[in-house]
C-alpha cells in the first residue's frame, strides 16, 4: 500500500511540474505562432528554442519539453529533452518514452518512441537542403527541401553522430558516424560513411541472423 501511496505521489508531482511549465511556456509560444502568422519563418521559435535549452536542471527540462509540445507537429509529453539540446525546425514528430541527449541539434525529424539519441547528435533535415547555384555558390536552405530523418523505434544513435538518412528499428549507430544511407532495423553501423559491422540479435535468441536484408539495404561491412 505505501508503495502504491509513494508511486502515486510521484507521478502526481511529475503532471503538476507538467502541467505548471505548459502555463509558464505559454506566452513563448503564443509570440512564436503570433510571429508565425506575421510572416516569421523561425526567428521567434529559434530565438525561445535557444533560451530555453540552456535552462538547467530537471526544471529546464519540463520547460524545453512544455515549449515544444507547444510548437513541434507532435512530441510525447513523457519524453527527455536534454540541456543544451535545440530543435532547429518545427517540423518534428518526438514519440513516447524517446530519449533525446544533452547539446543535439535536431532538424526535420521524426523519432519514434523509445528511440535514444546520445548527446551532441546532429540531425540534418535530409540531404538536398542546398542546390548549387549557377554562380557557383551553395545557396540558403529551402523550406521545400527539408526532409524528415526518421529514427526507428527503440534504436539507438550513439554520441557525436550525424544523420543525414534513416535509421531503422532496434538499429545502434556507433558513436562518431556519419550515416548518409538509410540504415535497416536491427543492425550495427559505425564510421564514417558509416557501413555496416553486424546484425544485432538478442541474447537468448538463436534466429539465423537475416544477412540478405542486412546487404539489400546497401551498405557494406567494415575491413
Amino acid at each position: 500500500m505505501i508503495a502504491l501511496f509513494c508511486v502515486g505521489s510521484r507521478q502526481a508531482l511529475k503532471d503538476f511540474a507538467g502541467g505548471l511549465a505548459w502555463l509558464l511556456v505559454a506566452p513563448c509560444a503564443a509570440t512564436t505562432a503570433l510571429a508565425s502568422r506575421l510572416g516569421d519563418r523561425n526567428e521567434t521559435f529559434n530565438f525561445w528554442a535557444h533560451l530555453l535549452a540552456f535552462a538547467p536542471g530537471l526544471p529546464g527540462m519540463y520547460l524545453r519539453r512544455a515549449f515544444y509540445r507547444w510548437t513541434l507537429d507532435d512530441c510525447a509529453p513523457d519524453c527527455f529533452i536534454g540541456f543544451g539540446t535545440v530543435f532547429t525546425q518545427r517540423q518534428v514528430r518526438v514519440e513516447p518514452s524517446a530519449y533525446i541527449g544533452p547539446y543535439c541539434l535536431i532538424g526535420a525529424a521524426t523519432l519514434r518512441s523509445g528511440c535514444l539519441i546520445g548527446s551532441r547528435v546532429s540531425i540534418v533535415s535530409g540531404r538536398n537542403m542546398h542546390e548549387l547555384q549557377p554562380d557557383g555558390r551553395w545557396g540558403p536552405a529551402k523550406p521545400g527541401k527539408l526532409r524528415p530523418v526518421e529514427v526507428g523505434e527503440y534504436s539507438w544513435v550513439g554520441e557525436a553522430s550525424t544523420l543525414l538518412a534513416d535509421v531503422g528499428r532496434g538499429a545502434l549507430v556507433a558513436a562518431g558516424s556519419v550515416v548518409a544511407a538509410p540504415v535497416p532495423p536491427g543492425v550495427m553501423v559505425a564510421g564514417n560513411p558509416a557501413r555496416f559491422v553486424r546484425v544485432l540479435q538478442p541474447a537468448a535468441s538463436t534466429a539465423p541472423a537475416p544477412l540478405e536484408r542486412v546487404y539489400a539495404g546497401g551498405l557494406r561491412p567494415v575491413d
